[in-house]
């Protein structure tokens, strides 16, 4: 027998409320580090004979960002000095990390367990470096923390404010049938641009990082919460 189910039809029987994917990002989000993108992009900058002051307001702007992408704006396109900066930048996160300047976001940890036994996929995400988001991964004990952990270069390459990496979070886990069943939740205005342009049903502001409300609202942020911690009962409220 033919099925004539129109895609409407077919579409009306997916529950978009219930999101079953879940996107964090890391610093400034579930990770507090006390500043140290700043820290690292001053040390990186000096390292190579520049001007971290003639930088940072950029750097600021920029928090979400693939740092390589950050470093080739600075340096003018010029790809093997932005490689060198994205090096000595990752060199000096990942002293700092193991200096101990790092720790969860009060509640972030319990957050993502109150996910996971609400039935959630959860994937945590980085403008970092594989090597660093490993350090910072390892520095707080979080390595079973989730089923999968992405960086920019996990996702073909482009960090945000590029949908990729919400993107490859829903392909490499195949959780939801629907990208509006996903939910992100980031500290920066890049990752609630990330977050929109993939679709994602819930994006998430949090003001435990670089960027306040009007930032996050301006670039998408569907709800702002004071704390990650905040984000299991709201989804829970928005599927009521």
């Amino acid at each position: 027998m033919t099925d004539t189910k129109t895609d409407t039809q077919v579409d009306t029987q997916i529950n978009t409320k219930k999101h079953d994917l879940v996107v964090l990002d890391m610093a400034g989000t579930t990770v507090a580090d006390g500043g140290l993108v700043e820290q690292a992009f001053s040390a990186a900058a000096e390292r190579l004979g520049e001007d971290p002051a003639t930088m940072i307001d950029y750097v600021r702007a920029t928090m979400g960002e693939s740092k390589i992408s950050v470093f080739r704006h600075l340096f003018g396109g010029d790809e093997d000095r932005a490689q060198q900066a994205n090096v000595a930048f990752e060199e000096a996160y990942g002293e700092l990390v193991a200096g101990g300047l790092i720790a969860p976001i009060p509640g972030a940890a319990e957050a993502v367990a109150t996910l996971k036994e609400q039935g959630r996929t959860v994937v945590l995400t980085t403008g970092f470096a594989r090597v660093t988001q490993d350090a910072i991964l390892d520095a707080l004990g979080w390595r079973d923390l989730v089923e999968l952990t992405l960086c920019p270069a996990d996702a073909g390459g482009r960090g945000r404010p590029y949908p990729d990496m919400v993107l490859a979070a829903l392909l490499r886990t195949g959780a939801v049938e629907d990208v509006r069943r996903i939910a992100v939740a980031g500290d920066t205005s890049y990752d609630m641009l990330s977050g929109s342009r993939a679709g994602a049903g819930i994006v998430a502001g949090v003001l435990t990082g670089a960027h306040g409300e009007p930032a996050l609202k301006e670039h998408g942020a569907t709800h702002v919460l004071s704390s990650i911690a905040d984000l299991p009962s709201l989804l829970l409220e928005s599927e009521a």
